[in-house]
């Protein structure tokens, strides 16, 4: 007879033993004493079957948290299993045996993350690129499914992270798209996940989200108008200080901040004018030769013997200035409105409109990376003499003050 038991019985009983259902499904009642002596009640459910001619108990799960109807249908499972020929028993421990290799083998998509980008450090020389990487990865990507596993890592959840960002900080969150497509893709090639990867933004993203291009403008550094340059310069050469002239050096030679103020004297060669700045130091890792216009080094010449090691020492022994010197100079020049890195805007908007410098030479002495692949396949030289010309001229124009052309209205001009 099935169904012996009721749900009433189940839930008030306290007599220990066995209390069969039917269809080989019990509950166990068991006593165990507490330290205090009172007697505890534990209920669980079982599922009789014959294994190898003897009787095998398989545990159904504890009651209250498998109720009678749940315990009758996870043993009309296990009867199923049987006429099938499989033995529960082996079932289930083959079943724990996966579930162990797999939580094994789960890493959360904060340690893939944080594994990437150990992975990558090496090759990456700038120390902000790198904490850019684990500060969006953490603080953005982190709180919405850092604690997952990383297979569990679907559109739904990375647009969850993008989308409250997408049209307020357009760059930034599309940056940490990117980063995030690349950690699913190094989990999906050491086996942690399998799929396609849900932050590719081609051919799918892209049907979801607006084109970055599309929601926010390019934000361009503010940057001095050329013409002012030579105002500028006069004011800036009346001051003193290491900052100073890490900025007047980083203005004549169109250089990015972290390479100025980086550089050392092992890099540059004065009799030459050469300055020699190494991959590891460049944004596109690849050696730049600067060419050191006769204002350049006379500069250079004149720090010469304060620092063995830097060209722009900092306040600390054995350090470079710091990043943020140069940005203070600029504010005690009252000139707040424009940035270190945007003078090179002002020097390209130069050499663009007041030069017939090939656009390649002026690209080069920024040492911009060539869009056109092709190009820059064939491109074997740096153009070193022709920016040599290029940075000389520049020095030059640095160097005098434009004045504003005086305009004589044709109404008032006198009829010979």
């Amino acid at each position: 007879m099935a169904e012996k038991l009721s749900a009433t019985f189940v839930k008030k009983t306290k007599r220990p033993g066995k209390h069969g259902d039917g269809h080989n499904l019990y509950l166990q009642v068991y006593e165990s004493a507490r330290k205090d002596g009172s007697v505890v009640i534990t209920k669980s459910w079982l599922f009789r079957y014959s294994r190898f001619g003897k009787d095998t108990w398989l545990g159904l799960g504890p009651f209250p948290d498998v109720s009678l109807s749940e315990a009758r249908d996870l043993a009309t499972a296990e009867r199923k299993k049987r006429r099938q020929g499989i033995d529960p028993l082996t079932d289930k421990q083959t079943r724990r045996r996966a579930m162990r290799l797999a939580h094994d083998n789960m890493m959360t998509f904060t340690e893939c993350a944080r594994k990437y980008v150990d992975s990558q450090e090496a090759g990456w020389s700038n120390p902000k690129h790198i904490a850019q990487w684990r500060s969006t990865l953490n603080n953005i990507a982190g709180p919405v499914f850092g604690h997952l596993a990383v297979d569990q890592i679907d559109t739904s959840l990375v647009l969850r992270c993008l989308e409250p960002i997408w049209i307020t900080k357009t760059e930034t969150a599309n940056r940490l798209r990117g980063r995030i497509e690349a950690v699913l893709d190094w989990a999906t090639v050491r086996g942690y996940r399998k799929g396609d990867n849900p932050a590719r933004w081609r051919g799918h993203l892209d049907k979801l989200l607006p084109k970055p291009s599309k929601v926010t403008k390019v934000e361009h550094h503010p940057a001095l108008p050329y013409q002012e340059i030579g105002t500028f310069m006069k004011k800036l050469r009346a001051a003193d200080g290491v900052a100073v002239r890490a900025l007047e050096v980083t203005i004549l030679t169109a250089t990015r901040t972290n390479e100025a103020i980086q550089a050392q004297w092992t890099e540059i060669d004065l009799d030459s004018g050469l300055w020699v700045i190494p991959a590891g130091r460049m944004k596109a890792n690849r050696e730049h030769r600067v060419p050191l216009s006769q204002a350049v080094v006379r500069t250079l010449n004149s720090l010469a013997g304060h620092d063995k090691t830097y060209v722009f020492p900092g306040h600390k022994r054995d350090t470079h200035l710091s990043n943020a010197a140069m940005l203070a100079v600029l504010k005690r020049m009252n000139r707040s409105d424009i940035t270190v890195h945007g003078f090179r805007s002002t020097f390209r908007d130069w050499a663009a409109e007041h030069t017939n410098y090939p656009r390649e030479v002026c690209e080069s002495a920024l040492a911009h990376t060539l869009r056109d692949k092709t190009e820059a396949a064939y491109r074997r030289g740096d153009l070193y003499d022709k920016r040599l010309r290029l940075m000389n001229d520049w020095a030059k124009y640095c160097a005098r003050e434009s004045s504003k052309a005086s305009v004589t209205p044709m109404r008032g001009r006198r009829r010979g």
